[in-house]
């Protein structure tokens, strides 16, 4: 079997990982105990799959070494954390941002300027110092994370446009562009909905 293409950096990258994950329950706990609400419903983190990274070395012409999957590509550790509320997002990124050793390096917000299909979220590319040694030799280390942060109706439909992007023979693949456009613009038509009812609610309160 072929070398990682993390070589010996896997473990600090599962150590990064470990730390947001941390990070972002700490932070859920402390607004819970603030707000008695939640700032976000769940989220998952993930390495991107050996084969998957190679893959994209390859798309992207790039030689399949740890240099090319650390640095040169920017989503080797994955982070998507899922609120039920627009404003929690921007919520979030401002958590996010206020981290001491984390400096946010790319940042793109497709809920406000969506995507010409119809694709909405929030994304951010981090640069996080740890205590460990980097691909290029620094010591604390550089780190990059790819986070993404949209609402339930953002995930479901981007869940389903993936499996579509895929789909070969699909008939009608235009008008299936055309739906599923359509249908992002109702989602975030109805998240919009969604939160002027729960700033109602707190009016009441």
């Amino acid at each position: 079997m072929s070398d990682s293409i993390y070589g010996e950096y896997r473990e600090t990258m599962e150590y990064v990982m470990q730390n947001m994950e941390a990070r972002l329950s700490t932070i859920n706990n402390r607004v819970f105990r603030e707000t008695g609400e939640h700032l976000y419903e769940h989220f998952s983190c993930r390495i991107k799959s050996e084969e998957s990274m190679r893959e994209k070395c390859r798309r992207k012409n790039l030689p399949e070494t740890p240099h090319s999957a650390l640095v040169e590509l920017k989503d080797g550790i994955g982070v998507r954390v899922i609120c039920s509320f627009v404003d929690d997002i921007y919520k979030l990124v401002d958590e996010i941002k206020a981290f001491g050793d984390c400096e946010v390096i790319r940042e793109k917000d497709y809920i406000r300027h969506a995507k010409e299909n119809g694709y909405r979220s929030y994304h951010m590319i981090l640069s996080m110092e740890v205590p460990f040694p980097d691909v290029e030799g620094r010591r604390p280390g550089i780190y990059l994370v790819e986070v993404q942060i949209r609402t339930i109706a953002m995930d479901t439909w981007a869940s389903l446009e993936h499996r579509m992007k895929y789909k070969k023979n699909i008939p009608s693949q235009q008008l299936l562009v055309a739906e599923l456009k359509r249908c992002a613009d109702e989602l975030a038509s109805c998240d919009i909905s969604m939160q002027t009812i729960r700033e109602l609610i707190r009016a009441g309160e």
